[in-house]
């Protein structure tokens, strides 16, 4: 039975120090907040909510901005003094602010992926819809039809607050498109020395503009464009999503709103393709960049893509981790990520003219006289990140689903993994030229997850999986300082005909007291600096770290970073 709305508000108006009784249903950064303060959460409940919430949150100071019922869920502004009475009531199931999140940021991509050699037997994606949810994607000559100029963008929806325009105004949602599926019609012509085409050159693209003119946006606006693209699956054969996205972890992947969307899309028959994040130089918590993986890359249901460096050349022998890639565990749940990686260094891809991005780094702008000295302004532009990698995943993705359509997204996952090269050093390392600092990488499982993508691989393998692709959890012994991987109910990994551990993560796999290379933090010595962040109590964030939204962040992001030959940048 409930309690009455006057008892509802009397908890609510009780004294801050006993405001939040009951943290298991209110997220860690709701936390020491003024109780006269306002705050736009999202509130998710275990059922969908009735219109009898709407008198109830009146009655709270709140109300309802925008509904979100694929997490069964509302967005709405309220005092946090009455945070308590709404975390106290029966019908809620969690509640988190509406935070806010940025996207993660002579090419040989393709090559080294192996997309080329499908392009050439056919394999461009015809038929396949790939919703970029992203700060919108520009119009261009790559990502029309080849024989004339019909759009291949299908589709436009603006999901920013306050905002109407589809267009790309940042200038990172056009060039994700354009990695997906450009078919370089502004490079084809007869004085390009050079033409510049993405991995899925057919595709159809659903764009869903969820970031703003400074690449900053909210769960909310993601939640709300998955939904769309869940909406709209059968009409534009939306088949997979890609998200060059993400926030901090503030809670098991189980409470997150944003991880619940990507598991809904993903229930719905519709690959979820994420970037890892661009943290793994980050040492702030002493973890060597470990444990930096973003949400909802923290979902295990997910493919989480980090970056690798091709130094500009198509074959994979010289390749490196790009350093700044976000390494896994994951905080809280220590799901084993990234899945997979790809290329995302320097990455040649379209250009959005007049956006943020090319206005702070016009110097990114490709020389026009490599493939049309007589354009009135240049087409593409460099770019790195992540944000770059995931997308490699999403058009080979898009190869493989136009081959064989009948598979699920645990199978395409699954499929991507096995078959991913897995030919690495056992490290490697690049002084940063402006710092003068060096990092050293380890290529375990924690940086490198599955391998190095491979479509042409994995178009060749006709190995189906029968379960779930869940990635898995890695477990930390303390008796026996050691690491070992937990695979979950139902899912594939572990079955020794098809896939064993050690076929889908190479040499690179924990098990037992089998301890592979990698940091210390990772692999039990408890004395080092990093060791209780990733393995013990804490949440690795804190309390006030806001990735992306503060200004040294913001820097940070948008800098180039000079390492080596060629130079390793991010955005």
């Amino acid at each position: 039975m409930k309690r009455p709305i006057q008892q509802l508000l009397g908890i609510g108006l009780l004294a801050a120090a006993s405001l939040f009784a009951q943290p298991s249903k209110l997220s860690k950064d709701l936390e020491n907040l003024k109780p006269s303060d306002k705050v736009k959460v999202i509130l998710q409940f275990k059922n969908q909510p009735n219109n009898g919430w709407t008198t109830r949150l009146n009655a709270l100071g709140g109300a309802s901005q925008r509904t979100l019922p694929l997490v069964k869920g509302i967005t709405l502004t309220l005092p946090v003094a009455a945070l308590k009475a709404l975390a106290s009531d029966n019908d809620v199931f969690y509640i988190t602010m509406d935070r806010k999140l940025k996207g993660s940021t002579v090419d040989h991509s393709p090559a080294t992926v192996g997309a080329n050699i499908a392009r050439d037997y056919g394999y461009t994606g015809t038929g396949i819809g790939v919703a970029v949810i992203d700060s919108g994607v520009k119009s261009a000559p790559d990502l029309e039809q080849a024989g004339n100029t019909q759009s291949r963008i299908v589709y436009k929806e603006n999901f920013v607050e306050g905002q109407t325009t589809t267009e790309d105004t940042y200038g990172h949602g056009t060039h994700v498109a354009g990695i997906v599926g450009s078919n370089g019609k502004s490079s084809s012509g007869p004085l390009a020395l050079y033409t510049f085409r993405g991995i899925a050159p057919t595709v159809n693209i659903v764009s869903l503009r969820v970031l703003n003119e400074q690449g900053a946006g909210t769960d909310a606006g993601v939640i709300a464009a998955i939904n769309r693209a869940i909406a709209l699956k059968t009409q534009y054969n939306i088949r997979v999503i890609n998200l060059s996205l993400g926030r901090p972890v503030y809670e098991s992947y189980a409470l997150d709103p944003l991880c619940q969307a990507v598991k809904a899309a993903w229930d719905a028959g519709i690959v979820v393709v994420v970037a890892a994040g661009n943290r793994g130089r980050d040492n702030s918590f002493g973890t060597s960049g470990y444990g930096m993986i973003g949400s909802p890359g923290n979902s295990p249901y997910v493919i989480t893509v980090g970056a690798m460096n091709t130094r500009s050349s198509p074959s994979k022998a010289n390749d490196q981790i790009a350093t700044y890639s976000s390494k896994g565990p994951t905080p809280i749940d220590h799901i084993v990520k990234p899945d997979l990686v790809a290329p995302g260094n320097r990455v040649i891809s379209d250009l959005s003219a007049g956006s943020t991005l090319i206005g702070q780094f016009s110097n990114n702008a490709v020389n026009k006289l490599l493939y049309d000295p007589l354009a009135s302004s240049s087409a593409y532009m460099r770019l790195s990140g992540t944000s770059m990698a995931a997308p490699m995943v999403s058009g080979s993705a898009a190869l493989l689903l136009q081959k064989f359509p009948n598979l699920t997204p645990d199978q395409v996952k699954a499929r991507l993994m096995r078959t991913a090269s897995k030919s690495f050093p056992r490290s490697s390392s690049i002084k940063d030229k402006v710092t003068g600092i060096t990092y050293v990488v380890y290529y375990d499982l924690f940086t490198v997850g599955a391998g190095y993508l491979d479509v042409w691989a994995a178009l060749n393998d006709t190995t189906v999986a029968t379960g779930s692709a869940a990635s898995p959890t890695a477990i930390f012994n303390a008796s026996t300082n050691t690491v070992s991987l937990v695979l979950g109910n139902n899912v594939i990994w572990g079955d020794t005909t098809n896939w064993p551990t050690n076929v889908i993560w190479g040499d690179a796999v924990v098990t037992g007291t089998n301890v592979i290379w990698g940091d210390n933090v990772i692999w039990g010595l408890a004395g080092t600096a990093g060791f209780n962040v990733l393995w013990g109590d804490n949440v690795l964030w804190g309390d006030n770290v806001l990735w992306g939204e503060t200004a040294a962040m913001v820097t940070q992001a948008l800098s180039i970073i000079s390492e080596g030959d060629p130079d390793e940048e991010i955005y």
